[in-house]
């Protein structure tokens, strides 16, 4: 399993510094953000593929429920609050667990260990997804679309849709990048940045930090370059 990648939401530098030094405690962890208020994490969660988000309830602007109750495009969230009686809201909104701070690191090491077994269990489960070689999505408010993964070269974000490049034609449909990516077939499809998910096998070439497909070089982002390389060199 790759490393889960992991955000912070939480407007206490005391908490912040122990749930960042927990993390790197965790081998199966990369800590990739962090956030001091929900409003800022919002665009950037709903944007970017997030795994696992440490978040705190009471902020500035907007709290940690609201947050969570509007977000459309969900990781896994672990809550870490100093305030007990917010639970019931949060396992309500399904959060993955609830940790009331000061946090114990056996306590958060249990819960993140529940991401990680039921992030192994999807992973199973979409194995078996690899098997079907296409899926229907919609494209306009009645119509849903089959497409053929062995049809799709590049599928782009923009903002709140998505442009999905096929060779039968490009369609647009309304969907964040990330969650449609996790629909693809992972041994056939990677993110490359936060605007782009490819087909591998639609690659010619890799030069650099850029990459070509039909002709058209698309940038491969930094955080991005070594888990490309490795999926199109192995």
């Amino acid at each position: 399993m790759k490393n889960l990648k992991a955000v912070i939401i939480d407007d206490e530098p005391l908490a912040v510094n122990v749930i960042k030094k927990y993390i790197n405690e965790v081998k199966e962890l990369e800590l990739i953000e962090t956030f001091t208020n929900a409003v800022e994490a919002s665009s950037y969660v709903q944007k970017n593929a997030v795994d696992i988000l440490f978040l705190d309830i009471n902020m500035p602007i907007l709290n940690g429920l609201d947050f969570l109750e509007n977000l459309t495009n969900k990781p896994m969230v672990i809550i870490t609050t100093a305030h007990e009686e917010y639970a019931l809201n949060c396992y309500e909104l399904e959060a993955i667990d609830y940790l009331v701070k000061p946090i114990p690191f056996p306590r958060f090491l249990k819960a993140v260990n529940r991401v990680l077994e039921l992030k192994s269990n999807t992973k199973e489960i979409g194995s078996e997804k690899d098997e079907v070689d296409h899926l229907f999505i919609k494209v306009d408010k009645k119509k849903h679309q089959k497409i053929y993964f062995a049809d799709i070269s590049i599928v782009e974000s923009l903002k709140d849709y998505i442009r999905i490049k096929t060779s039968k034609g490009n369609f647009i449909a309304h969907r964040t990048l990330s969650s449609f990516t996790d629909e693809l077939p992972s041994h056939k499809f990677i993110r490359i940045h936060r605007s782009f998910t490819v087909a591998l096998d639609k690659v010619e070439f890799i030069e650099g930090n850029s990459l070509s497909i039909e002709g058209v070089r698309y940038t491969i982002g930094r955080s991005y370059i070594d888990d490309v390389k490795k999926a199109i060199f192995m």
